[in-house]
């Protein structure tokens, strides 16, 4: 009989980590030696029981899932099945390099898929690891842009995060966001969805070439306006397709002056 995998879970979101251990702890091939809530939990475990198998956030505060692979050295690395909600992110280097990913919410179908996948190749690969420098490699490469736009721009999605769940917004579907206190408030297609972040942070998340701030507190889909009013003193305000009408406040005048001047010469023809 073989032996099964010892097996490393991690996820930062609680509800979430007893799904993936309760589902896992259905396979016989599978041996779950550690629970993980962090990067930093993670490094450790791995260190402590040598696992043949981790399962891995990716999106994780602290040390994100790619930055746990970072820090483990060659010869204690895992085979990783990466859990995520970045459905699209870099999956074709994945592909190459890891042994699966299973997006979130969780899919048993695809859990199935990747223990089945990672016990032909533990058995494939023996006691070599001839497949865990590649997944180094990957990461060396991809690490970098993690936290860019250029993330948001591949994905062009917004993911909101609950917990135990995800739920991806089609960003060309957001008409405008406000800020509410520590969370923001994502108006589109007439529905509001509220997530926690500051305006920085979610404006970095967004394709800048659409979405723009005209307030401290207020970041709006060009594409959406129909219309720029100029006010009085210089201000302006706009009309979105959804019938919402935001003032602009004028320390932003500038820049979305320069961006509307279309939407400006139809509104004074």
């Amino acid at each position: 009989m073989r032996r099964a995998l010892k097996t490393v879970i991690v996820d930062d979101e609680p509800l979430a980590l007893d799904v993936l251990r309760s589902c896992l702890e259905e396979y016989p091939d599978i041996d779950i030696v550690a629970a993980c809530r962090n990067g930093r939990e993670a490094i450790a475990a791995t260190l402590t029981h040598q696992p043949d198998l981790m399962f891995l956030d990716i999106h994780m505060p602290g040390k994100n899932g790619f930055e746990v692979i970072k820090a483990l050295q060659n010869d204690v690395m895992p085979m990783v099945v990466f859990v995520t909600t970045y459905q699209q992110y870099a999956l074709d280097a994945f592909d190459l390099h890891a042994v699966d990913y299973i997006p979130k919410p969780l899919d048993e179908e695809r859990l199935a898929r990747a223990v089945k996948r990672a016990v032909v190749r533990h058995r494939a690969a023996g006691e070599t690891g001839v497949n865990k420098p590649p997944l180094i490699g990957a990461i060396d490469e991809l690490l970098g842009r993690l936290n860019t736009r250029e993330t948001a721009a591949s994905l062009n999605k917004l993911i909101i995060r609950d917990v135990g769940s995800a739920r991806l917004i089609e960003q060309e579907r957001i008409d405008w966001v406000d800020a509410a206190g520590d969370y923001m408030c994502i108006h589109a297609a007439g529905e509001t969805h509220i997530m926690r972040s500051t305006v920085k942070e979610l404006v970095a998340s967004l394709d800048d070439r659409v979405f723009k701030r005209i307030h401290r507190s207020t970041i709006v889909n060009i594409e959406k306006v129909s219309q720029v009013e100029s006010l009085s003193k210089g201000d302006y305000l706009v009309s979105l397709d959804c019938g919402e009408r935001l003032k602009v406040s004028r320390s932003y005048n500038t820049a979305v002056k320069a961006l509307m001047r279309p939407a400006l010469s139809q509104t004074q023809a």
